[in-house]
């Protein structure tokens, strides 16, 4: 069974002790805090190791590891094979910054957006615009309802029951 596999049972096993998840996923968000602020001080150079160092240089387990190298693998610039990695698959944390941004921002993880280490990396009205910029991306934006005698908006000039509202 591949790590990652290992990590979702445990961390999505609906048969676990709720208390005993509550645990785990408090502690797993410290660490991820902890492992953003860290990459986030010094955004411009690349961490890469294996699983287990990378496990060993932020002090937590290599589970904890797999899960965080789950949630920022959509936001780096070269994604890691985490569906097949073990611990001595070589990983990187090179991470484009302002999609890690904007994931954080769609993941509803405020904790992490609102990381003091970003205000090194953009400016305040920046931050604000990618919020918003990603905010915007999943608003789903009804159109006006064309009833069946308006004019089609096809631009025809017929009434939209006699053109495309035909059907």
């Amino acid at each position: 069974m591949s790590l990652l596999q290992q990590w979702r049972d445990m961390a999505y096993d609906e048969k676990a002790n709720k208390g005993d998840l509550q645990k785990l996923w408090k502690k797993y968000f410290q660490d991820e805090k902890d492992i953003y602020a860290s990459i986030l001080a010094d955004p411009d150079t690349e961490v890469k190791g294996t699983v287990k160092e990378l496990a060993e240089k932020y002090n937590v387990d290599i589970m904890t590891m797999v899960g965080y190298l789950d949630g920022i693998n959509d936001s780096l610039k070269t994604p890691n094979p985490i569906d097949d990695m073990e611990e001595d698959t070589v990983v990187s944390l090179a991470f484009d910054k302002a999609n890690l941004y904007k994931n954080m921002v769609a993941a509803g993880a405020d904790w992490l957006y609102e990381l003091p280490e970003w205000d090194g990396i953009f400016s305040k009205d920046e931050q604000k615009a990618l919020y918003k910029e990603q905010k915007k991306a999943t608003t789903i934006v009804k159109g006006d309802k064309v009833y069946p005698n308006d004019p089609c908006p096809c631009g025809s000039g017929k009434k939209y029951k006699k053109c495309c509202g035909k059907n």
